[in-house]
């Protein structure tokens, strides 16, 4: 099979085990045992892994003998499926390249569709509405513009956005900050952060009074105060401050075990897309890891893997967000901005960790 999106039998097999949309249409599955093969999705009693091979497309599978499944029809409904990922996909580029907004009713009517029809696919495959995936456009490019220093209303409209006074009403959701604060660096924030020494070299933990913003692994504990004013250079930065510095020793704790760090406050700006690849990644347990592409697939965007591989780099804050787990899909450990060795070390202590029936995921 050929299918760069699930590149493997084991993701393949995965994705069947959660009954997975997004595969729906990439791929058949046969159970040796019935003689019969099935889409993924199919609601059928799962095989044992054993007896279960893998198809490109329905005609592979019974020119090998298979029968389709009466059930979930495999033979009528791979193509739609596939169909539809590709729409949703197309739509996506377009509303990503428009300078101007498009409405439901146009968007839709370019490709056939009823705006009621187009929506409900649309969100079935991506898991945002055409208004939501467009606003989470917009944000990404108002940062992009007022971190390149435009002056604020200019960069409102430059992103798409109609009033510069409905951006500052949402501020605080889209940007964690005004939009002259986050142009002027974080400026009239206050930041805190922590240092501590590690088994693997110095950790900074910094926080807003929402939740916690930061985590980088450094050599030295003055490179990293560095690193912290370089960040936010306009904020009220506050070094040491005891309340964190307790938190970072806790955290500091389980690097250097493997525990889980239970739920922690955070608050970590990034585009929607971005956010539900880090919700993702912490919900991979403890001791495993997963390929980018069957991250990918997980969050229903099955085509998006370099997409993916770029928001776990994005990350900004390790362990914490735990995008160590995610990895190659030959299992190499590749793309981690902490370095290969941190990420090889994290790894096995949580995998020693849960294998010693450590608490938490």
């Amino acid at each position: 099979m050929g299918d760069i999106h699930f590149p493997t039998d084991e993701a393949r097999w995965q994705s069947v085990t959660r009954r997975d949309p997004a595969a729906d249409g990439r791929f058949v599955y046969a159970v040796k045992t019935t003689g019969i093969y099935c889409r993924t999705t199919c609601p059928s009693r799962r095989p044992a892994r054993g007896n279960t091979e893998f198809f490109a497309t329905p005609a592979e599978a019974e020119a090998r003998g298979y029968r389709p499944c009466r059930r979930c029809r495999p033979e009528a409904s791979a193509g739609p499926q596939a169909e539809r990922l590709d729409m949703v996909l197309a739509a996506c580029r377009r509303i990503e390249e428009s300078p101007e907004p498009i409405g439901l009713e146009a968007l839709a009517a370019s490709f056939g569709l009823s705006r009621f029809h187009f929506q409900r696919v649309f969100k079935k495959v991506l898991g945002l509405s055409p208004a939501a995936y467009a606003k989470a456009c917009r944000v990404r490019r108002l940062r992009e513009e007022l971190a390149a220093g435009r002056e604020v209303d200019r960069a409102v409209y430059a992103a798409g956005f109609g009033s510069p006074s409905r951006v500052y009403e949402q501020s605080d959701r889209v940007l964690g900050m005004t939009p002259g604060a986050f142009r002027g660096g974080g400026k009239g924030q206050r930041i805190a952060y922590a240092l501590v020494r590690t088994s693997l070299g110095w950790l900074l933990l910094a926080a807003t009074d929402k939740g916690l913003c930061g985590l980088d692994f450094g050599p030295t504990r003055e490179g990293l105060a560095e690193l912290a004013a370089r960040r936010f250079p306009g904020a009220e930065l506050v070094a040491d401050d005891p309340e964190l510095a307790a938190l970072a020793e806790c955290v500091a704790a389980a690097v250097d075990t493997g525990l889980a760090l239970g739920e922690l406050p955070l608050d970590v700006r990034g585009t929607a897309f971005q956010h539900t690849v880090w919700q993702a990644l912490r919900e991979i347990p403890r001791g495993q890891t997963v390929s980018y592409a069957e991250l990918a697939a997980r969050i229903g965007r099955p085509t998006a893997v370099r997409a993916v591989a770029r928001a776990c780099a994005d990350n900004p804050l390790a362990v914490v967000i735990p995008c160590h787990r995610a990895v190659a899909a030959d299992g190499a450990l590749t793309g981690y901005r902490w370095g290969i060795e941190r990420k090889r070390e994290l790894l096995e202590r949580e995998r020693l960790a849960a294998e010693a029936g450590g608490e938490g995921a």
